[in-house]
């Protein structure tokens, strides 16, 4: 179908955008990370692309063929938390019209097999940091619906909150910093690298944060604020000092991907909204 695969090259786009952006302390073309490469990312994305755009198809099943087919194709987790963001836009766009209100309506029809489904995708790909949880531990099966459980864990983990919030920081922070990006004339990549540190800078880093605490996450915020602030006053200019911070993050092995999560979906969401054809053009 037309439309469905327009969706799945929207997510490629987006994958590749972020994964060329020098984005300090995550994977990227100019360094790898983390015991991982920027071809593992891409291997992933195109991997995952068709399940995550199948057409008709449950946010958990989205989730559980996404992440199920990336890690089939490259043997570890790379982006269970970008399948997790991208899952519930794919679907809104499928809906047609205004991308947030037809999210909203996704959202709020999550429901237990949803849950089971992203459990198990969760498990599956065992992301740095799980550990037992008291409530709605992914371990086992689902007990409430999957809206519900993002609710319960929105508190602790950014991506989590997004479902709570129908994605407030992709919608507000996000796509703002994407369109301030474009206003000072950036292009891609560093449009990214702006989005990406907007986020760094804006709050703590939930995959920094539970792997290494509260202390060393507000550090990394105060560090991106300053690389933020440098960015800006150069226009982007800074690749050499961008790699410093990069290689000083994984020198300390901090690789803060819930915000370079949450930068492919604001890229993922900005191509939903302005480069789908007509729902009237599918098949």
């Amino acid at each position: 179908m037309i439309f469905a695969a327009a969706i799945a090259e929207a997510f490629r786009a987006a994958c590749r955008e972020e994964i060329e952006a020098p984005k300090p302390g995550n994977v990227h073309v100019f360094a790898g990370g983390h015991n991982m490469e920027a071809a593992h990312f891409l291997t992933s994305a195109e991997a995952s692309a068709g399940p995550l755009a199948a057409p008709g198809a449950s946010v958990g099943a989205r989730v559980l063929g996404a992440v199920t087919a990336s890690f089939d194709a490259v043997g570890m987790n790379t982006n269970l938390g970008i399948v997790l963001l991208c899952a519930p836009l794919a679907a809104a766009a499928e809906r047609g019209g205004p991308l947030r209100p037809a999210l909203a309506h996704v959202l709020a029809g999550l429901d237990r097999n949803d849950a089971d489904q992203v459990f198990r995708a969760i498990a599956l790909a065992n992301p740095g940091g799980l550990g037992a949880a008291a409530h709605h531990d992914v371990r086992h099966p689902a007990d409430t619906s999957l809206l519900e459980a993002m609710r319960e864990a929105a508190p602790r983990d950014r991506i989590a909150y997004q479902y709570a919030s129908d994605f407030d920081d992709i919608f507000v922070t996000g796509l703002f910093a994407l369109a301030e990006a474009q206003t000072r004339g950036l292009t891609s990549p560093l449009r990214a690298v702006a989005v990406y540190l907007v986020f760094l800078s804006s709050f703590a880093d939930t995959h920094v944060f539970r792997k290494f605490g509260a202390g060393t996450a507000a550090e990394v915020r105060r560090e991106a604020t300053e690389m933020l602030l440098l960015f800006h006053s150069r226009r982007g200019d800074c690749l050499p000092e961008l790699l410093a911070f990069d290689q000083s993050l994984k020198a300390r092995g901090l690789n803060p991907g819930t915000s370079a999560d949450l930068t492919v979906a604001t890229l993922f969401a900005d191509r939903l909204r302005n480069g789908l054809p007509s729902r009237r053009n599918d098949d």
